[in-house]
C-alpha cells in the first residue's frame, strides 16, 4: 500500500502559519496507467473507424439474430453518444481556482490507485473461480435438451465461464466508469457553486447522468450482445440445433460473474469509505470540535476518496448487478412461459427485459435533460428545493416509462392464443412502476429532515447520545413495515394478473403467474438510469462540499454544497431502498429459475420446497444466518478500521500540535495507507462466506441424502436457504439502510441551524448516531443488496453440483 499513500503524502497545505490557499506539489507522479496514456494519445479518426467497425459488427450479428436485437443494439449505441455529450458538457466547466483542482487531484490519485489494487485482488479471485466452475461443468451430468442439440459437456464448461468472465469484466468496467466521473465532477460542482446553485445542481446531475447511462447501457448491450452471440453460434432453431427458449439459461454465468464482482467492490468500498468517514468525524467533529472536511484533519483526504469508490464505483457495480439478474431471469421465465403455451415466435416474451430497458435510457435521458439552468445565472442562494427539482425529473421520467411499457408490451407480447395477455402484462408493469414510486416516497419520508422522521430523531439527540441511538434503531426497524407490505402486494396482484391472463400450458393449466411478477420486476426497473443518475448526484456533491471546505470558500459556497449534500444523503438512501426491492423481486424469479434448472437436470419435477422436512428447515436457518454474520462481519471491519485511524489522526495531533493552528502539516498519506491496505483485507472474510456457504451447504445436504435415500435433498436444502436468507437480507438491509440514512441527516438537520447548531451538545450526540449508521447504510446494507441476488445466481451456475 506504500505506492497509494505515496500518491498523496505530499500533498500539503503550504505555509499553515499563513492559511494559504495553494497545495504544492499534490500530485508526486502520474496516475494514468501507461496503457491509458497510450490510448489517449492516438488518433481520434482511428477511434471513429474502431466505432464504425464495431457498431458494422453488432449490427451483423443483431441482424442473424432478430430484428429486436438489432432495435436494442441501435438504441445503446446511441446513449453511449448522449453520455459522452453529458461528459463533455461537465468537462467543460472549469474547475475554479488552482486550490481546488489540486484537492481534487489528490482525491483522484487516491481513488484510482485504490480501485487498480482492489480490481487486482477481485480479478485473481475471478480467475480462480472461473477454473472451479470449468471443473465443475465438465464433470456434470448433462441436460437430455442439450444432448438432442449436439451441446456437449465440454461446449457447455466454456460458455459458462465465459459468460461468467464477460459479465465480471463488465462489471468492474461500470464500477471504474461510476469512479472515473465523479473524481472529475466534484472539482467543477464545487467550482460552479462559486457562481449559482443551479448550475452546481446540474453539473452534479449530468455527471451523475452519464454514469448512470453508461452502466444501464452497458448491461443491456452485454446481455444483448452475449444472447446474439450464442445464438448465432450455436446455429439456434435451426434442424437439431438449441431451441431459443433454452438458450437464456446459458446466460447465468453472466449474472453470477457480474455479482461476484459487484459483492467485492460494495464490501471493499464500503470499508474503506466509512473507515476513514467515523475516523475522521470521531476525532475531529467530537474531540477537536473543528468542522466536516476541515483540511488539518488527517483523515479528510481518505473520507473524501472514500465517497468515490465506496458510493460511486461500488454502486454502479450494484445497479449493473441488479439489472443483470433481473433481465436474465425474466428471459428465463419468458422463454420458459413459451415453451409451455408452444407460443411460435417467442422471441418477444424473451427479449421483452432488453428492450424495456432499452426505452429505460431514452426515457431516463429526457428526464436528465428536463433539469435545466436558471434563467438568473448569478443568483447563489437555492430558489428552489434541490429534492423537489431532482422530483420533477423523476415526474417526467415516471411518465415516459409508463407510455413505453404500454407500447412494449402491445408490440412484443400480443399472442392470438391470448389477445388480451398484453394488457394483463401492461398493467403488471403498471404495478412495478407505482412499486418503485411508493418505495422512493417511504425512503424520503424516513430519511429526509423535512419530514416527521427524521425531526423527531434530531429531537432526542438533545437529551444524550443514548437516546439518539435508541431512537435511530427504532426508526430503522419500524422503517422495514411499509415496503414490505408494498412487495407483498406487489407479487401477490401481478402474480394474478399474469395467471388470468388468459395463457395456459400443455397440461391446460394457467401459466402466466411468475412471467407477471417478472414484468413487474421489469417495470420497477424502468427507470433505474434516472434513479442511478440521482444515487451518483449524492457522493459528488459531498465531495464538492468537502474541496469548498478545504480550499477555505466563503461560507455563502459552503451553504451551496451543504444543501446539495443533505439532498444526496436523501437520493442515496431512496435508491438503496429502490435497490433492494428490485432486489427481492429479482430474487424471487431466480429463485423459480433455479427449480426449472433443477428439474431440467434431475429429470424430476420440481415446483415446490418442504420446509416441514428438517433438512431444508436447516438449510432455511442457516441461510438468514449468513445473512445476519456478514453483516456483523461487514460492520465490524468498518469499527477495526475506524479505529486504527482513529488512533492515527489522535497520534498526529498530539505529536504535530503545529496542526490545530495551521503551522504543520497533517499527513494525509498515513490514514488513506491505512483504509486502503485494512479495506483489501477485510473484505475476503464476509466475501467468501457469501460464495462458499451456498455451495458447501448444497455438498453437504446432497451426500446426507444419498446416504438416507433423499434424492435432491441438496437442492431442496439450497432452495430453502435461498427463501430464509431472501427474506432476512431484504429486512436486514430495509432497516441498516434507512436508520443510517435517518442518522445522516438528523445530524445535517442540526447543523442547518436547528436545536442549537454546530458544536452543539444535540450535534454531538448527532455525530455519534451518525458514525453508527455509517456501516449500516454504505457497507453492511448496501452490500447485502448484492449479497441475495448473488445467493440466487450462484445457485443457479453451481446447481449441477446439488443434484
Amino acid at each position: 500500500m506504500e505506492n497509494i499513500r505515496d500518491d498523496v503524502e505530499v500533498a500539503l497545505m503550504g505555509p499553515y502559519q499563513e492559511k494559504t490557499k495553494t497545495f504544492p506539489a499534490l500530485r508526486k507522479k502520474s496516475q494514468t496507467h501507461w496503457l491509458f496514456r497510450v490510448l489517449c494519445g492516438l488518433n481520434k479518426r482511428l477511434y471513429y473507424l474502431l466505432a464504425i467497425l464495431l457498431f458494422g459488427m453488432l449490427l451483423y450479428v443483431g441482424e442473424r439474430t432478430s430484428p429486436i436485437i438489432v432495435f436494442v443494439f441501435a438504441v445503446c449505441t446511441t446513449s453511449m453518444f448522449f453520455a459522452a455529450y453529458l461528459a463533455n458538457w461537465v468537462l467543460a466547466k472549469d474547475e475554479g481556482p488552482p486550490e481546488m483542482s489540486q484537492i481534487s487531484d489528490a482525491i483522484r490519485d487516491g481513488a484510482e490507485g485504490f480501485f487498480r489494487t482492489q480490481y487486482s485482488t477481485i480479478s485473481k479471485m475471478a480467475a480462480l473461480l472461473a477454473f472451479a466452475i470449468l471443473g465443475i461443468y465438465l464433470f456434470r451430468s448433462s441436460i437430455p435438451q442439450h444432448e438432442a442439440s449436439g451441446i456437449d459437456r465440454l461446449t457447455s464448461a466454456y460458455m459458462t465461464v465465459a459468460a461468467f468472465l464477460f459479465g465480471a469484466i463488465c462489471s468492474g468496467i461500470a464500477g471504474y466508469i461510476g469512479m472515473w466521473v465523479s473524481v472529475r465532477a466534484n472539482v467543477r460542482v464545487s467550482s460552479a457553486a462559486r457562481r449559482s446553485a443551479r448550475e452546481a445542481l446540474q453539473v452534479a446531475l449530468r455527471a451523475g447522468g452519464f454514469s448512470a447511462l453508461v452502466v444501464v447501457g452497458m448491461t443491456v448491450l452485454g446481455v444483448a450482445v452475449l444472447y446474439a452471440s450464442f445464438y448465432v453460434y450455436l446455429s439456434v432453431d435451426a434442424p437439431n440445433s438449441v431451441h431459443m427458449t433454452e438458450l437464456p439459461l446459458l446466460l447465468v454465468g453472466y449474472g453470477f460473474g457480474a455479482s461476484f464482482v459487484a459483492l467485492f467492490a460494495q464490501l471493499g468500498g464500503g470499508i474503506y469509505t466509512k473507515a476513514a468517514d467515523v475516523g475522521a468525524d470521531l476525532v475531529g467533529k467530537i474531540e477537536h470540535d473543528i468542522p466536516e472536511d476541515d483540511p488539518r484533519n488527517p483523515a479528510v483526504i481518505a473520507d473524501l476518496v472514500g465517497d468515490n469508490v465506496g458510493d460511486c464505483a461500488a454502486r454502479g457495480a450494484d445497479l449493473f448487478e441488479s439489472i443483470a439478474a433481473e433481465i436474465i431471469s425474466a428471459m428465463i421465465l419468458g422463454g420458459t412461459m413459451a415453451k409451455h403455451c408452444d407460443i411460435e415466435d417467442a422471441s418477444g416474451f424473451i427479449l421483452f427485459p432488453l428492450v424495456i430497458h432499452s426505452f429505460d435510457l431514452v426515457v431516463s435521458a429526457i428526464g436528465i435533460m428536463s433539469i435545466r439552468g436558471t434563467r438568473d445565472s448569478t443568483s447563489k442562494t437555492i430558489v428552489e428545493d434541490p429534492m423537489a427539482i431532482l422530483q420533477n425529473g423523476y415526474s417526467v421520467t415516471l411518465f415516459l416509462a409508463v407510455l413505453a411499457f404500454g407500447g412494449s408490451t402491445r408490440w412484443l407480447l400480443y399472442t392470438e392464443q391470448a389477445p388480451a395477455a398484453w394488457l394483463h402484462f401492461a398493467l403488471c408493469g403498471l404495478i412495478g412502476i407505482t412499486t418503485a414510486y411508493i418505495f422512493v416516497w417511504i425512503s424520503q419520508y424516513y430519511t429526509d429532515y423535512k419530514y416527521e422522521p427524521v425531526r423527531t430523531l434530531a429531537m432526542s439527540s438533545c437529551t444524550g447520545h443514548g437516546t439518539n441511538i435508541i431512537a435511530g434503531v427504532g426508526l430503522g426497524l419500524e422503517s422495514t413495515a411499509m415496503p414490505v407490505f408494498v412487495i407483498s402486494v406487489s407479487i401477490i396482484s401481478t402474480y394474478w394478473l399474469g395467471k388470468t391472463s388468459g395463457l395456459v400450458g400443455s397440461n391446460g393449466q394457467p401459466a402466466g403467474g411468475l412471467f407477471g411478477t417478472a414484468i413487474a420486476t421489469m417495470g420497477m426497473l424502468s427507470t433505474a438510469a434516472y434513479v442511478l443518475t440521482m444515487d451518483m448526484f449524492g457522493p459528488i456533491a459531498d465531495n464538492a462540499g468537502g474541496i469548498v471546505e478545504m480550499s477555505q470558500q466563503p461560507e455563502s459556497v459552503r451553504e451551496i454544497t451543504d444543501l446539495l449534500d443533505a439532498v444526496g444523503n436523501t437520493t442515496k438512501a431512496t435508491t438503496k431502498g429502490f435497490a433492494i426491492g428490485s432486489a427481492g423481486l429479482a430474487s424471487f424469479l431466480l429463485f423459480s429459475a433455479y427449480m426449472d434448472e433443477v428439474a431440467s437436470f434431475s429429470h424430476v419435477s420440481f415446483n415446490q420446497v418442504d420446509i416441514a422436512i428438517p433438512e431444508v428447515f436447516v438449510g432455511g436457518l442457516l441461510g438468514s444466518m449468513i445473512i445476519y454474520l456478514f453483516s456483523a462481519w461487514a460492520c465490524a471491519a468498518v469499527g477495526r478500521t475506524a479505529q486504527e485511524v482513529v488512533n492515527e489522526v489522535r497520534r498526529q495531533f498530539i505529536e504535530r500540535p503545529g496542526i490545530m493552528t495551521y503551522q504543520d502539516k497533517p499527513d494525509y498519506g498515513r490514514c488513506v495507507s491505512i483504509v486502503a491496505s485494512a479495506s483489501l483485507q477485510e473484505m475476503i472474510k464476509p466475501g467468501a462466506l457469501a460464495v462458499i456457504s451456498p455451495i458447501a451447504l448444497g455438498v453437504v445436504f446432497k451426500m446426507i441424502g444419498h446416504y438416507t435415500d433423499q434424492p435432491l435433498l441438496g437442492a431442496k436444502a439450497v432452495a430453502g436457504m435461498l427463501m430464509f436468507a431472501t427474506v432476512s437480507g431484504i429486512l436486514m438491509a430495509l432497516f441498516l439502510n434507512t436508520a443510517g440514512g435517518a442518522w445522516d441527516n438528523a445530524k445535517k438537520f442540526i447543523e442547518s441551524g436547528a436545536l442549537g447548531g454546530k458544536g452543539s451538545d444535540a450535534h454531538k450526540a448527532a455525530i455519534t448516531g451518525d458514525t453508527v449508521g455509517d456501516p449500516f447504510k454504505d457497507t453492511a446494507g448496501p452490500s447485502i443488496h448484492v449479497l441475495i441476488k448473488l445467493l440466487a445466481t450462484i445457485t443457479l451456475v453451481m446447481a449441477p453440483l446439488f443434484v
